[in-house]
């Protein structure tokens, strides 16, 4: 059995016109920043698909949509679902990117905490730039930094996966406030929540 993939149009059209269930698959803070209007946060270093379908209601015989940021931890999610016995498992391809570029549905979070990507860059930056310039005036061995951070990067372009994100999600300045104790709410603190088309304003 293999991942099939559905558009962000054509799964927003089906969802009006029947149940489905929608899984984000990123970390808390990404999901709070902004996620597709029907997506339940269930993050993949925690997902158990046995729990997810108690949690949401569906079955293994149910369709299970997943959704990430472009795709590659919902891939990773997706084949959790099928090694588990789930029949119909469906990636929405290109991920929230492309959701949001398709102008449909989405929550946006008020908060001003950088987007976690962008935190990931400037880490990085950081790390390369003190590693050249360590590894210039002090000694060789610094360049070892700058290297560590490129190929930290080369790997998340491969892979999908960013350690450095997984590590910066975790830092107290991107904790999610929810009404309750578990991160599979989707139900936001109201007053750090907005709603928008997904336009990009």
């Amino acid at each position: 059995m293999t991942l099939s993939l559905i558009s962000p149009t054509e799964f927003n059209l089906l969802s009006q016109n029947q149940k489905t269930v929608l899984l984000d698959v990123r970390t808390p803070v990404e999901y709070a920043q902004v996620h597709a209007q029907k997506a339940v946060l269930e993050p993949l270093d925690q997902l158990d698909p046995q729990k997810a379908a108690s949690r949401h209601g569906f079955s293994k015989q149910d369709a299970v949509y997943v959704i990430c940021k472009s795709g590659g931890r919902a891939k990773t999610a997706g084949q959790k679902f099928i090694d588990a016995g789930f029949e119909k498992v469906i990636s929405v391809e290109g991920g929230t990117d492309a959701w949001v570029a398709a102008n449909l549905p989405v929550v946006r979070s008020a908060s001003r905490t950088l987007p976690l990507q962008q935190q990931v860059f400037i880490v990085v930056s950081i790390m390369i730039l003190s590693g050249v310039l360590l590894g210039h005036f002090v000694h060789p061995a610094w360049l070892l930094l700058a290297g560590f951070a490129g190929c930290g990067l080369l790997f998340a372009g491969l892979t999908g996966y960013c350690g450095m994100a997984m590590m910066l999600a975790k830092m107290p300045w991107n904790q999610v406030k929810f009404k309750d104790q578990t991160v599979t709410s989707c139900s936001i603190d109201s007053s750090k929540r907005s709603k928008s088309c997904g336009c990009g304003s």
